[in-house]
């Protein structure tokens, strides 16, 4: 299947719904392969929340390994973006690209180390391991675990994105995504990981952020309000509604998705707390916040991992969120 015939318009649901006038068209990219951990996105469009809160024809745009959908927001052919987390966002700013995180899905980072049960039963147990870790969480939250926690450059090893040396070694952990790893490891390992997540610990970023252009929330505000609003809406009611129609978006987009796939993440995501947790209780999804920001930026001052005297603030702005927009779909127990 194409990469166009992956893409997913608001306005085939419309059209199907029987709409019948044209709509603004509005391209958002994300940073990954369809999942539920876009789901919110993909709700909005599936129940329409895009065309009917804003008569906005969204686009989405699946990322990959080889794709760069930042690229394309720089160069002007995609109006908004997903981010990863605020390291990314302070990168922007140092290099000079005007590039602004709008809202925060993710209020945890979902970033977790794994381990066999017994082997490590605390976060500090972990530090009597050997650690497969990647070469860019070496550089940025590893950094912050040797700095902040005492865990060494020695005991870890490049982690490969292979499983294998972990399952066979039960002195081995390894990196994670929290709805990716520990599934993998269930299905093929055939026991439950204990599961570490380093937000739980102190490493304090927003994850899955939306950003855009800095001239696209000096010219249209309406716009970007819009979308942000729309979206926070569809989060809720994918977490706390009916995610069925969602989910097939999803999967038609990404192949390789299965419903006990989506199931597992969206579980997850809402045992941990990863998207309605912290002060989105009090502010609504999507919240960010300047105490959280700037506490980031020290500690990753602090660990060496940014450089002090970037211009933080430039790289969001809490315009267009912590409204309590959307609380009212939350189901209220």
């Amino acid at each position: 299947m194409s990469s166009r015939n992956l893409m997913l318009t608001a306005t085939a649901i419309a059209l199907c719904a029987g709409a019948a006038s044209a709509q603004e068209k509005v391209v958002f990219g994300t940073n990954w392969v369809a999942q539920a951990e876009h789901g919110g996105f993909y709700q909005s469009v599936a129940d329409g929340t895009y065309v009917e809160d804003c008569g906005f024809e969204v686009e989405i745009l699946p990322g990959g390994p080889q794709v760069n959908n930042r690229a394309l927001m720089l160069a002007g052919r995609m109006d908004f973006h997903m981010g990863g987390d605020l390291l990314q966002a302070f990168s922007a700013v140092q290099e000079g690209v005007p590039v602004v995180n709008i809202a925060a899905i993710f209020q945890k980072h979902p970033q977790v180390i794994v381990a066999h049960p017994g082997s490590a039963e605390s976060w500090e147990d972990l530090k009597d391991l050997t650690l497969l870790i990647g070469d860019n969480g070496f550089q940025s939250y590893y950094q912050w675990m040797i700095k902040a926690h005492g865990f060494t450059a020695e005991q870890r090893e490049p982690y490969t994105f292979n499983p294998a040396p972990f399952l066979a070694d039960t002195n081995v952990g390894m990196q994670g995504y929290l709805s990716s790893e520990p599934y993998l490891v269930t299905k093929e390992g055939g026991f439950e990981p204990n599961v570490f997540l380093i937000a739980d610990a102190g490493y304090s970023s927003y994850a899955t952020t939306v950003e855009t252009m800095a001239e696209t929330i000096e010219t249209d505000p309406e716009k970007v309000q819009c979308f942000v609003d729309a979206t926070i809406k569809g989060w809720y009611n994918y977490l706390y509604g009916d995610p069925s129609a969602a989910n097939e978006l999803i999967k038609d987009a990404n192949p390789e998705m299965t419903d006990d796939k989506i199931a597992y993440a969206i579980d997850k995501l809402k045992e941990w707390g990863i998207v309605d947790s912290g002060k989105a209780l009090e502010l609504g999804i999507g919240s960010l916040t300047d105490e959280t920001v700037e506490d980031f930026y020290n500690l990753m001052v602090e660990t060496g991992v940014v450089e002090a005297g970037i211009d933080f603030k430039a790289s969001y702005t809490t315009q267009f969120v912590n409204n309590g927009v959307g609380m009212d779909l939350k189901p209220a127990n």
